[in-house]
């Protein structure tokens, strides 16, 4: 196991991580330091463990509304999805309704291509 060591409001946290992990984990705490220090700028010295669980609290708050985000694409591509599929499904029709028509066209051409021909010998 790897281990990084994080700043969280200029305090140093030593955390383990996955091997190759550490650079993400840094960028977290990195975040993670952001939310607390807008917090302590906007409220002021009001402890470590009231800015810790607010600042966890806006990055839940910004996990929901993902998740919203989220379900509401996934829900989207589940109808997108079903409206290609219903036009190939009518495009597949449409070509088959063609190529027959002028599968009969051409018998038809052929037919008369033959009486022609017939009618020139006679």
């Amino acid at each position: 196991m790897a281990q990084v060591t994080v700043t969280i409001d200029g305090k140093a946290y030593r955390m383990a991580c996955d091997e190759g992990q550490e650079e993400h984990l840094t960028d977290l705490g990195d975040r993670f330091d952001r939310y607390v220090s807008h917090l302590k700028s906007s409220f002021g010295e009001i402890g470590d463990q009231r800015l810790t669980v607010m600042a966890g609290i806006m990055v839940m708050d910004e996990l929901s509304e993902l998740q919203k985000r989220i379900k509401g694409m996934e829900s989207e591509v589940t109808t997108l999805r079903k409206t290609r599929d219903e036009a190939l499904s009518k495009a597949d029709k449409n070509d088959a309704a063609l190529t027959g028509a002028l599968s009969g066209l051409a018998e038809r051409m052929e037919g008369l291509a033959m009486k022609l021909a017939m009618g020139k010998s006679a």
